[in-house]
């Protein structure tokens, strides 16, 4: 069922709410979050999330195991339990409201599940695998009371061969036990925490996607791999068997819109070229795909065959025609823009109650004119990305992470990048690096992924530079963005800074390209809805109003266009939509409201993509040079702004900063007070823009551009920072004059740190 994406301020549905209940065949229990999703009442609780869970390797035959399985909860170290006696609606995690169950289990205990299910008399030839799409932590099946494997990891696809164990039944038992430490050891686990507040959320535990039974020939293809060749337009394609098949060839054809467009013939196992007619590209204007079929066959007989699809683009840093180092998508400078996308539900918490829902998220960004998504320290059932791939969206893939923190960190005298890395140990990172490389492995048939990013603000952070060898090693067709958010550590790709609300960027060697990777959080908490009711709910800025919200996106948002004029590569806005106590989204939680204008927003994100660069710098900043102003520490006369006495003006270079500052460059000491400084530049011209570059971490003081106040610190509430922010001063042009100008600063902090630095700039 389609639903219209809901844009103005009365919410638009087709279909009425479930209030709190769902017909599973037992009761449905409160929950602390009482919200749903607009998209609960499409949700058939006989057959949940009947999409083939696969797409990047189809076949026809397939048995989906979601529905109505029995549960039961024991001591983690208990024998199977002899009575399962309660109902859960897998594949729904046992804590969200859609399991029908709503409870939160320790790590001291266990969670069991329990089914039957028939294999329907034409596989009797085939091998048949049991899939799990993912579960979250530790699960062992077991199929007719014989164990058939374990995993650990909550994030990856994993399968059994269960052949064996189904013996002359016709009816046959799956039980999977699951132990989930939660935050209580350091397993990849994202945002999950025992006790939900803040940026923390409520615990997964369990299966949480679709479990599903497949019939396959004894020798079969077991995994392909798809590497695409933007300049000789063509992918090469490899064929993983299983089951020995030293005999067999793979014969592959491509598609496009019905017609073949190439086929190519080679071994099993090795990489087989397949050139196509007149490529067309892949990006998220042309989002275009090929449908490929994929056989695998001995002489003339056909052994097996899948249906897959593949895209053709590939992604670098490259220098645009300024010099500055971009992201190059296709041979082109694409400076990627999206939203921090956490991919939470109120009623599914990690599982999106429908397909359709799963795929809304990334219409409505796509809508707002966003071409990317950070899916932020969670991964995203395969079908997730298969809708990237389709409707054209770049996706950044983090790698959860778990219960570790930096060595030292909380220091207000220490630069979170100067901060030691978590002592991980042994066992932990040996798990971290499996779990990895089965991300790597799993996910890298979709080519919207076009960066990995193993650590997000030091969480967990060890060995960067090895782990960062080892995903290039695993998969060099792909940036690497090794530490996202503040403990840079000289490798990567990319020098990605996080800045509350922003915008503000970092100056980087040009080897490498400068992101934001966090900023904006502006949040508007929506009455009715809202996941509490009871305690805080917060954004890193908060508005109460959608024209105040809009208003003060604009703002925010629009002063994208200096920092990417002077070489910012992407941003990253927090994000898709409102999570549990969080109300800083697009959206709200529930997906019943988008916050923003439509078009207003188009707009916005239209004129900053069109940034080309910058025409002038007018006053240059002391980023990598220190620049000479004039200063003094006691209070001047009265018309100080806009003068040119040099009574009691002392000359010094900038920065003006406190002696223990790591986040500046060498300049004049400022130690104690408020201080007083000024600079001149002249004009031949008046430009018909204006930027100022400040970094200003003070808590009062004011900017003046020839004795005309243009920005007050206090209001702002702008100190503290630690990057440079850039903001739009163009309201303020007239104010330039032909000749001479000044720029005068005062600022007042008390605290340790402290620093002011200026520039001004224009943009094409």
């Amino acid at each position: 069922m389609s639903r219209p994406l809901s844009f103005g301020g009365t919410v638009v549905t087709s279909v009425a709410f479930a209030a709190l209940t769902l017909a599973l065949g037992c009761a449905q229990p409160e929950a602390e979050g009482p919200m749903v999703s607009r998209f609960q009442a499409d949700l058939d609780p006989g057959l949940p999330l009947p999409e083939y869970p696969r797409p990047q390797m189809v076949r026809g035959r397939w048995l989906n195991l979601n529905g109505s399985w029995g549960y039961a909860l024991a001591a983690r170290d208990a024998a199977r339990p002899d009575e399962f006696g309660g109902e859960i609606l897998v594949p729904f995690p046992v804590e969200s409201t859609l399991s029908g169950v709503g409870t939160v289990p320790g790590a001291e205990q266990r969670l069991w599940y329990r089914r039957t299910f028939e294999v329907p008399p034409e596989w009797a030839s085939d091998r048949v695998l049991l899939h799990f799409g993912a579960v979250d932590w530790q699960a062992t099946v077991y199929v007719n009371g014989e164990k058939a494997g374990e995993h650990k990891g909550g994030y990856t696809p994993f399968s059994f061969d269960v052949t064996d164990l189904l013996g002359g039944r016709s009816t046959h038992e799956l039980v999977v036990s699951v132990w989930d430490p939660t935050d209580t050891w350091t397993q990849a686990r994202g945002k999950q925490v025992s006790d939900p507040g803040g940026i923390w959320y409520t615990s997964v535990t369990g299966i949480w996607q679709t479990v599903w039974l497949e019939p396959v020939p004894a020798q079969s293809i077991e995994s392909i791999s798809v590497v695409p060749d933007r300049e000789a337009g063509a992918v090469r394609i490899q064929v993983n068997p299983r089951g020995e098949c030293e005999s067999c060839t793979v014969r592959l054809g491509a598609y496009r819109e019905g017609s073949l467009v190439g086929e190519a013939e080679g071994g099993v196992g090795t990489s087989v070229v397949l050139a196509v007619e007149d490529p067309q590209l892949w990006s998220p204007h042309e989002p275009n795909l090929y449908d490929l079929d994929v056989l695998l066959a001995r002489g003339d007989e056909d052994v097996d065959r899948v249906g897959s699809y593949f895209a053709i683009r590939d992604i670098a840093l490259g220098k645009d025609s300024r010099g500055f180092t971009r992201l190059m998508l296709n041979g082109e400078p694409t400076f990627m823009f999206g939203p921090l996308d956490q991919g939470w539900w109120p009623d599914g918490l990690y599982t999106a109650p429908t397909d359709e829902a799963l795929r809304y998220d990334i219409e409505v960004t796509k809508a707002l004119g966003f071409n990317t998504a950070r899916k932020h320290v969670k991964v995203e059932p395969a079908r997730w990305y298969y809708h990237c791939d389709r409707l054209g969206l770049i996706v950044w893939q983090d790698m959860p992470n778990g219960n570790l923190r930096r060595g030292n960190s909380g220091s207000l005298l220490v630069r979170p990048e100067h901060e030691a890395d978590a002592d991980r140990p042994a066992e932990s990172a040996i798990q971290f690096e499996a779990e990895l490389a089965e991300l790597i492995d799993s996910f890298s048939f979709f080519q919207s992924i076009v960066m990995w990013v193993p650590f997000n603000e030091g969480w967990g952070q060890y060995d960067v530079a090895r782990i960062d060898n080892m995903i290039r090693e695993r998969d060099p067709t792909r940036l690497v963005n090794a530490t996202s958010g503040w403990t840079d550590r000289g490798v990567g790709d990319v020098f990605d800074a996080h800045l509350y609300p922003g915008p503000g960027m970092e100056r980087v060697p040009s080897e490498r390209a400068t992101l934001l990777g966090e900023f904006g959080g502006l949040g508007w908490p929506v009455d009715g809805h809202l996941w509490w009711t009871d305690r805080r709910n917060w954004g890193y800025r908060t508005y109460f109003s959608r024209e105040e919200l809009n208003a003060r996106y604009s703002e925010v948002v629009g002063n994208l266009v200096g920092p990417r004029a002077l070489g910012l590569a992407a941003a990253i806005y927090t994000q898709t939509t409102d999570v549990e106590g969080e109300v800083n989204g697009l959206m709200t939680y529930d997906r019943e409201l988008v916050k923003f204008d439509e078009d207003r927003l188009n707009a916005l994100h239209d004129r900053i993509y069109a940034s080309e660069g910058v025409a002038g710098v007018l006053l240059p900043t002391s980023e990598h040079l220190p620049q000479e102003w004039e200063h003094r520490l006691s209070a001047p006369e009265i018309d100080w702004t806009d003068s040119d006495s040099a009574d009691g003006w002392l000359v010094g270079a900038a920065p003006f900063q406190s002696g223990s500052n790591p986040n500046l460059p060498t300049g004049t000491v400022w130690e104690n007070g408020p201080i007083w400084i000024r600079a001149a530049f002249d004009l031949e011209t008046i430009p018909d823009n204006l930027w100022i570059e400040a970094y200003h971490a003070v808590d009062s003081g004011a900017v003046y551009l020839n004795g005309q106040e243009i920005l007050d610190f206090e209001g702002l509430r702008l100190g503290g920072q630690r990057h440079y922010r850039h903001m739009d001063m163009s309201a303020h042009v007239g104010l330039l004059r032909q000749g001479r100008n000044i720029l005068a600063v005062t600022g007042e902090y008390a605290e340790a740190q402290r620093g002011l630095d200026f520039g001004i700039y224009t943009v094409d």
